[in-house]
């Protein structure tokens, strides 16, 4: 395994919990509202955390399913430029680039447009790797986890999803760690300080990334 392979693995692991404790989120939200079983399937026919989170929230506002459907439209829209960039460094034919397309989310076309190797192994591992802590994520939401404590933890790992995606661009082992040290202090300041929010670990990776040498 070359040192590219080895950053993107490791950059995949925060995408890949991140994703899951998203997961765990959704079914808790969904079982009171679509009820367990539908909240299990959606996740294992849909796969798209925007979408499902979105359908969850107008159902329970009162919306009708026109209205649903409108907005999940709207949003799936998106993966129309994902696709288009994606395109060109997909391998293999038509029928290869369409079962791909079903582990096209936000996170795995970011993990495949900036890998440095094959980007269409990367999007099915990742893609395989995220669905599946999705739809586990959702049933053990939907099994009764702590919905309070989740949203708390959540506010930790949305950041360190981005400082993953961060490192895995990085070309120079200096930008990687420092990618890492950022994140690592970003989870140490939420854990001292949960207060710091998002405006916290900007500040926190700006100090990080700052001092050094010029390009």
């Amino acid at each position: 395994m070359n040192e590219r392979t080895q950053l993107e693995a490791a950059s995949l692991v925060p995408v890949v919990l991140a994703i899951g404790v998203f997961g765990v989120i959704y079914g808790a939200a969904a079982s009171g509202v679509i009820g367990p079983v539908p909240a299990v399937v959606s996740s294992l026919i849909v796969f798209s955390g925007a979408a499902q989170f979105s359908l969850v929230g107008l159902l329970a506002s009162g919306a009708s399913g026109l209205a649903v459907l409108a907005v999940v439209a709207i949003l799936a829209l998106r993966h129309l430029p994902l696709g288009a960039l994606l395109r060109p460094r997909l391998e293999g034919g038509l029928a290869a680039r369409m079962g791909r397309a079903w582990f096209l989310v936000d996170e795995t076309a970011g993990l495949a447009i900036a890998s440095g190797g094959s980007a269409s192994r990367t999007l099915l591992v990742a893609g395989a790797f995220s669905y599946l802590a999705w739809v586990v994520g959702t049933v053990l939401g939907v099994m009764g986890a702590d919905l309070g404590n989740l949203e708390s933890l959540a506010e930790v790992v949305f950041p360190v999803l981005f400082v993953a995606l961060a490192a895995l661009t990085a070309r120079r082992r200096p930008d990687v760690v420092r990618a890492l040290v950022a994140g690592a202090a970003s989870l140490l300041l939420l854990a001292v300080w949960p207060g710091a929010g998002a405006l916290g670990c900007m500040a926190v990776a700006a100090a990080v990334c700052v001092p050094g040498k010029p390009r």
